[in-house]
C-alpha cells in the first residue's frame, strides 16, 4: 500500500507539471491586446506651490512667479500697488500632469505629479494650490491641490551641501478631482476592434482561432497583424460581460521576432530567444595609445643672468595586441549564442560593434534596434 500512493503521489506531482509546463506557455487576451478607444489620456495644469522654507523661485530670475501670485491674488480682490516686486522664497511655479484613466467619472480621485519650473531649491513640505488640468483640446478635465510628498530630503551650510534623491519634484496621492468625463467609443456600433501589442500575423490568427473557438464561429475576423474585430453584442450590460470573456481567452505564445537591442550610451546589448548565429569567424584585437609626460629642467650656465626653466618632453607609445581568427560555429540557441559571443573576450562597447560587423556579414539571424 506504501508504493502505491507513492505512485499516486509520483503521478499527480508528474500531472502538475505537466499542467504548470503548459500553463505557462499560454497567454490570456488581456495581457497581449486592449480594446481600441478604450484608452488614458494626458493633463497638464500650470499653478503654484506655496509653503516652502525659504527654498522657493528666485522671483527677480522668475519673474512670471510673481505675476502669477499676482493674478491668483487679484480673484480674491487684491491689487498688488504699481511697481511692486515682492521678493517670495516660499513660493515655486510648477508643471502639474496627471493620467485620466479610462471611464474616469466626475468626482473619482487620481494621482497628480508636480514638477518645479523654475529654479526653486525643493518643493519639499509645500501645498499646490488649486489648479485646472486640461487636455489636449484645452478643456478642463480635472482639479489638482494637497500637500506635496517628496521622496527627498537635503541641506547645505558654508558652501557644502548634501542632498538625497530629488527634491524638485513630488506627488500628491488622491490630490486631483475629475471634473469631467470623457467619452469612448465602447457602446457604438456592433463590432469592437482588439489591437495586439505587436504587429504580428501569426498572433492576430492565434487569438482570431481561439476566441472563436471559445465563443462560436464567427466572433473574431484578424483585419492585419495588428487588429482583430469582434462581432459584439449592443446591450451595454452583454458588451461589458462579452469583453471579459474575450479578456480570459488563453492562446498559445508566439516565439517573437529575432532582434538584438543595443544601447549605445551604456553599452547594454539585450536579445531574446529567437536569436540565433550562422558560422563566421572573428578576429579581435585592442589598439591602445600611451601619452606621458616628464618634466624637465633647463639650469643656465653661472653668471650667464639667465632663468631656470621647466619644460614637458611628451613621449607617446602604440600597441596593438594581436589578434587571433576566433571561429564562431552555428548556434541555434540563446545559450549557445551567448557562450560564442564570450569566446571573444571582447567588451560591451567591442561587442557593439562585432554584433554590427556579424550582422553586415549575414551571419546574425536577427534584427538590430540601437536605440
Amino acid at each position: 500500500m506504501n508504493i502505491v500512493h507513492r505512485l499516486r503521489h509520483l503521478m499527480l506531482i508528474c500531472v502538475a507539471l505537466a499542467t504548470f509546463s503548459v500553463a505557462a506557455q499560454s497567454v490570456r487576451v488581456k495581457e497581449i491586446a486592449a480594446v481600441q478607444g478604450v484608452r488614458s489620456n494626458m493633463l497638464t495644469g500650470y499653478g503654484l506651490v506655496v509653503g516652502l522654507d525659504g527654498s522657493g523661485d528666485q522671483t527677480t530670475q522668475m519673474p512670471y512667479t510673481g505675476q502669477s501670485l499676482a493674478n491668483f491674488l487679484q480673484q480674491y480682490g487684491l491689487t498688488l500697488p504699481p511697481g511692486a516686486n515682492p521678493q517670495l522664497k516660499n513660493v515655486a511655479a510648477v508643471m502639474v500632469t496627471a493620467e485620466l484613466p479610462p471611464f474616469a467619472q466626475p468626482g473619482q480621485p487620481i494621482d497628480v505629479t508636480v514638477s518645479s519650473m523654475g529654479n526653486a531649491k525643493s518643493l519639499r513640505g509645500g501645498t499646490l494650490i488649486v489648479t485646472p488640468r486640461r487636455g489636449a483640446d484645452g478643456e478642463i478635465y480635472a482639479l489638482a491641490q494637497g500637500n506635496l510628498m517628496v521622496g527627498g530630503a537635503g541641506a547645505s551650510a558654508g558652501g557644502s551641501k548634501v542632498q538625497i534623491n530629488h527634491l524638485s519634484a513630488g506627488r500628491i496621492p488622491g490630490g486631483g478631482q475629475v471634473e469631467r468625463a470623457v467619452p469612448t467609443s465602447l457602446h457604438a456600433g456592433d463590432t469592437l476592434d482588439l489591437g495586439l501589442n505587436s504587429n504580428d500575423f501569426q498572433t492576430a490568427s492565434r487569438v482570431t482561432d481561439a476566441i472563436n473557438k471559445a465563443l462560436g464561429a464567427g466572433t473574431a475576423s484578424a483585419i492585419d497583424g495588428r487588429v482583430v474585430r469582434l462581432n459584439a453584442p449592443t446591450d451595454p450590460s452583454q458588451r461589458v460581460a462579452f469583453l471579459a470573456r474575450v479578456e480570459e481567452v488563453r492562446i498559445e505564445s508566439s516565439v517573437p521576432s529575432a532582434k538584438v537591442v543595443i544601447n549605445a550610451r551604456t553599452g547594454s546589448i539585450v536579445m531574446n530567444q529567437a536569436v540565433t548565429l550562422g558560422p563566421v569567424a572573428v578576429a579581435h584585437g585592442n589598439l591602445s595609445v600611451s601619452v606621458s609626460s616628464t618634466p624637465v629642467i633647463s639650469q643656465p650656465a653661472p653668471f650667464s643672468g639667465g632663468e631656470t626653466v621647466v619644460r614637458e618632453q611628451a613621449s607617446i607609445q602604440i600597441s596593438q595586441d594581436k589578434g587571433s581568427l576566433i571561429h564562431m560555429g552555428p548556434a541555434a540557441q540563446l545559450s549557445e549564442v551567448v557562450k560564442a559571443l564570450n569566446t571573444l573576450g571582447a567588451t560591451p562597447q567591442d561587442l557593439i560593434a562585432i554584433l554590427q560587423a556579424i550582422k553586415a556579414s549575414g551571419a546574425l539571424n536577427a534584427e538590430l534596434e540601437i536605440i
